[in-house]
C-alpha cells in the first residue's frame, strides 16, 4: 500500500509541547504505535526532518507522522463478488454488505466468499484488512473497513457515540410497547449454544433504542440504533421483549417465504472523519428479499428519509 502521513500544524497555544504529547493529545495516538511508529525512518519528522518525541515544538512547525501499516497485508484471497463501496478515501471506507456474507474467514472449495476476500479483490492483499463495525452473516447493509490500524483505532473509539453510530431497519414480530424507547439488557453467551447470546444479569451492558415506524399488529417495522455493539445484540434484545426478527431462527423469530436470514438492514452510518473532521451521511438501499417482505406483509411506509 502507498504511504500514508497525517500533518499538524503548531498553533501558539500547542508551542512549547513536546511532540509525544501532540501525538498523544492532538492526534490521539496510543503509546505502543508511537513506539513503533519512532522506529521507522520517516515515522515521525517535524519540518521533514526525523526528530526525538521529546522535542519541543514551536509556532508555525509541521509534524508529519506516517500511520499506514508498514508490513500490512491481507490474508485473504482475492474474490471478486458483490460487495459495493459507498464511500472511500485514504483512510477509509464504507461498504455495502450483502446477507449471507460473513465479514472474516477463508475462501475456498465448499466456502462463501467473505467481506475480507472482496476487501483483497478491491485494492490488492497489500492493503490490510480492518474492519470497524462488524456485521452477522445474515445482515445486509453498510460497515466500515479502515485501511490502517491508527484509523481503525481511532474509528473503534468513537463507535456507538455521537460522533459515528449506525442506524438499522428491521422487521419484527408482534408490536412492541411502548412504541419507542429503549431496551436496556445485559447480554453474555448462552453456554448451552455457542452460536447464541441471551440477556443476562450477569452480562456486558447494552442498550438498544427503538422506534415503530409501521405496523399491521402482526409484524412491526423498526428503527433501531444500537448504542453498545454486542454480539448479536438487535436480535437478542427483540427477543427479550416478546418481538423477534422475522426469519431469525435462532432466536425464535418467525419463519418467511420472503426471506431465509433475520430480517435486519444496516440502512445509515452516521461519522465524523476521524481525520478532517467532515460528517459523513452514508446510506444504503435495501435488500430485495427485505422489500419482498415489506411488500408482502402491506407496509406502505416511505423509506426515503432513511435511505437516501
Amino acid at each position: 500500500m502507498e504511504r500514508l502521513f497525517l500533518a499538524l500544524t503548531i498553533t501558539d497555544a500547542q508551542a512549547g509541547r513536546t511532540v509525544k504529547s501532540l501525538l498523544r493529545r492532538e492526534l490521539s495516538m496510543a503509546a505502543g504505535f508511537i513506539a513503533q511508529v519512532k522506529m521507522v525512518s520517516d515515522g515521525i519528522c517535524l519540518n521533514g526532518a526525523r526528530v526525538h518525541t521529546d522535542t519541543a515544538v514551536h509556532a508555525g512547525d509541521t509534524l508529519t507522522v506516517r500511520i499506514d501499516d508498514a508490513d500490512g497485508k491481507n490474508a485473504a484471497e482475492p474474490v471478486v463478488c458483490a460487495v459495493s463501496v459507498v464511500y472511500e478515501d485514504a483512510y477509509f471506507a464504507v461498504l455495502n454488505k450483502p446477507a449471507g456474507m460473513a465479514v472474516h474467514g477463508a475462501a475456498g472449495p465448499g466456502r462463501a466468499p467473505t467481506v475480507a476476500n472482496a476487501a483483497a479483490a478491491l485494492w490488492g492483499r497489500d492493503m490490510p484488512f480492518h474492519p470497524v463495525s462488524r456485521l452477522d452473516r445474515g445482515t445486509s447493509g453498510l460497515m466500515a473497513v479502515a485501511k490502517c490500524g491508527y484509523i481503525h483505532d481511532r474509528l473503534r473509539r468513537m463507535l456507538h457515540t455521537d460522533d459515528f453510530f449506525r442506524e438499522y431497519l428491521a422487521v419484527a414480530e408482534g408490536i412492541p410497547s411502548p412504541d419507542h424507547g429503549s431496551i436496556v439488557l445485559p447480554i453474555a453467551r448462552d453456554e448451552a449454544c455457542f452460536a447464541r447470546r441471551r440477556s443476562d444479569p450477569d452480562g456486558l451492558p447494552s442498550r438498544t433504542d427503538y422506534e415503530v415506524l409501521w405496523t399491521n399488529g402482526a409484524f412491526s417495522l423498526l428503527h433501531i440504533t444500537p448504542r453498545t455493539g454486542r454480539t448479536h445484540q438487535i436480535r437478542v434484545h427483540m427477543a427479550a421483549v416478546g418481538h423477534p426478527l422475522v426469519g431469525d431462527g435462532l432466536y425464535g423469530g418467525p419463519a418467511s417465504p420472503c426471506m431465509d436470514r433475520p430480517a435486519l438492514h444496516s440502512a445509515a452510518l452516521t461519522l465524523r472523519h476521524p481525520v478532517t473532521g467532515e460528517i459523513l451521511r452514508l446510506r444504503a438501499p435495501l435488500c430485495d428479499d427485505l422489500r419482498a417482505l415489506l411488500q408482502a406483509v402491506g407496509c406502505d411506509r416511505n423509506l426515503q428519509e432513511y435511505l437516501s
